[in-house]
């Protein structure tokens, strides 16, 4: 891609055309994630589309009267106007070539994408997911020089880059931002050698043939994968929550509370993670409503003394939400009195959600052998049912699910494959 500066932004970006503009930054991982997805795409539509880089910080000025806040942030212009929505973050492939439809139309667009040539990749080693569980097992594997790809349908880190603190990982006596341990664990695993296609879709997995396709374009073929794909938050299934998610109703309090100074919340749930959340997201909120179907909250004590000390936060214990509804502005929660089926309603200015974790599942099918609630067996070496398949991590059948487990697994996997291929 031909990069440019603010004084090349009239001739090159307004003066006609069509082109597609990356403000990066460096030391960005989304920015490093998106830019091979760019390059591939500009070797398809170079002839009709100008592709141009610009530096961020090293061009503030235009940057902030383009209302340029983030790196990566990918802009589309036809003919000096922008035609489509900005894509910011962990860009995929798959968004870029929809909002590429806006400055080409969607007809022209998909006959360029039918002359792409799908491509081969080899490797020793192909893991799924990128939490700390493949991150720990892409680190020992490049140490031990094995060929080893590390892919994810989101940026590195997994849950952990999401959750506020991290209190209890050795060797850190203060607690840990968590987006900076992951980001830590990440570029070790990076910086050792393991490949990463992150921020990818992941068209097709084929555990038998050890085959991977992503981007629908490229296939991974391995020797050896290593299931990684961790949990996904737990939804209630009542009326009005997937109406909402995103607007109104969040599972995230790192990414969302921000948004909450001086308003009131309700947070649905009473393990650790609501707990913990809850006291994160009373440094920004007024007032926290905590309902929780038992009598008794299940966090550990800690975090329930904190909870119970905080006077933003008040509790509804042996309640169910029912529905979510929006009136105006103000999200309404239809909870019911599990011990005298009365229904009553909160209205706040918005709803977090924290009942627990289901598995990443989905891309495997029935190919498995699961526990009783649906996560993979292993032996002790992380092995699978299935030959040359291990499963490591949250996604994995076990009493106790931490980022110190995960990193366990991920370091037994790697041990197990080395001696069988090193």
């Amino acid at each position: 891609m031909k990069e440019i500066i603010a004084s090349d932004f009239e001739k090159e970006v307004l003066a006609g055309g069509n082109v597609l503009v990356d403000f990066y930054s460096t030391e960005c991982p989304p920015c490093e994630a998106v830019a091979p997805k760019l390059h591939s795409l500009e070797k398809l539509f170079g002839k009709e589309i100008k592709f141009v880089k610009i530096f961020r910080q090293g061009n503030r000025d235009l940057a902030d009267q383009l209302a340029v806040k983030s790196s990566p942030t990918l802009l589309f212009y036809q003919d000096g106007e922008e035609v489509s929505a900005r894509l910011t973050g962990g860009v995929k492939r798959s968004e870029i070539v929809r909002e590429l439809k806006h400055v080409l139309g969607k007809e022209r667009v998909s006959e360029i994408m039918k002359t792409q040539e799908p491509t081969i990749t080899n490797v020793d080693v192909a893991i799924l997911g990128a939490g700390p569980g493949g991150l720990t097992a892409g680190l020992y594997l490049c140490q031990a020089r094995i060929n080893t790809v590390l892919v994810d349908i989101a940026l590195p880190g997994g849950n952990v880059s999401t959750t506020h603190m991290v209190s209890n990982y050795p060797g850190f006596i203060d607690p840990q931002p968590g987006y900076m341990l992951s980001h830590n664990m990440s570029e070790q695993t990076k910086r050792c050698g393991t490949t990463y296609k992150v921020a990818v879709d992941v068209t097709h997995v084929d555990l038998q043939k050890k085959e991977i396709i992503i981007d629908g374009q490229e296939t991974i073929r391995a020797k050896r994968i290593i299931i990684a794909t961790g949990t996904s938050p737990n939804r209630i299934g009542i009326p009005g929550e997937l109406e909402f998610k995103g607007n109104g109703i969040s599972y995230c309090a790192t990414c969302d509370a921000k948004y909450f100074v001086d308003k009131e919340v309700v947070v649905i749930g009473g393990g650790n993670s609501a707990i913990e959340e809850a006291d994160f997201i009373s440094k920004f909120a007024s007032k926290i409503t905590i309902v929780h179907q038992f009598d008794q909250l299940q966090a550990n004590k800690t975090a329930q003394e904190k909870a119970f000390e905080n006077p933003k936060i008040s509790f509804m214990l042996s309640h169910e939400p029912r529905a979510f509804k929006k009136v105006g502005d103000k999200m309404v929660v239809e909870v019911e009195d599990l011990k005298t089926k009365e229904m009553k309603t909160l209205t706040s200015d918005g709803i977090f959600v924290f009942i627990g974790q289901k598995p990443n599942l989905e891309m495997f099918g029935d190919a498995l052998n699961l526990d009783k609630w649906g996560y993979i067996q292993t032996d002790e070496d992380m092995r699978t049912n299935i030959e040359g398949v291990f499963a490591v991590g949250d996604v994995g059948s076990k009493k106790y699910r931490q980022i110190t487990t995960a990193i366990a697994d991920g370091t037994i996997a790697a041990i197990a494959i080395t001696r069988e291929i090193g």
